[in-house]
């Protein structure tokens, strides 16, 4: 089920994560939210860009675990933790925003 963003057509697998990750914009992360009744905040740009970095340098997507304990090392215990995050990404931090990041699901998440 492809996603359109400013008049180009992205290819996404059946979850709606995005086929080609090289294709990412963050015009294509707010589409994604807003199909799915979300919009982003400097809050999830955070989380999101975080998320971005932490591919780019380990090549995988943090399971949700691992993801809650290297935000809180890197932006601090108030948003390192559970509650925060699912505040966020209600469907599931490491899988919503994974998706609205471009990036594959991590592994281990359902």
């Amino acid at each position: 089920m492809p996603i359109e963003v400013n008049g180009k057509t992205y290819e996404t697998d059946e979850e709606g994560y995005l086929a080609n990750l090289s294709e990412w914009t963050p015009e294509i992360g707010e589409a994604m939210a807003k199909e799915e009744g979300t919009e982003l905040t400097d809050a999830h740009w955070e989380v999101i860009n975080f998320l971005r970095e932490y591919y780019e340098e380990y090549q995988i997507a943090p399971a949700v675990r691992v993801l809650t304990k290297a935000i809180g090392k890197k932006l601090g215990k108030d948003k390192g933790n559970s509650k925060y995050l699912y505040e966020l990404f209600p469907y599931g931090p490491g899988k919503q925003a994974c998706k609205y990041a471009g990036l594959p699901k991590p592994t281990g998440c359902v």
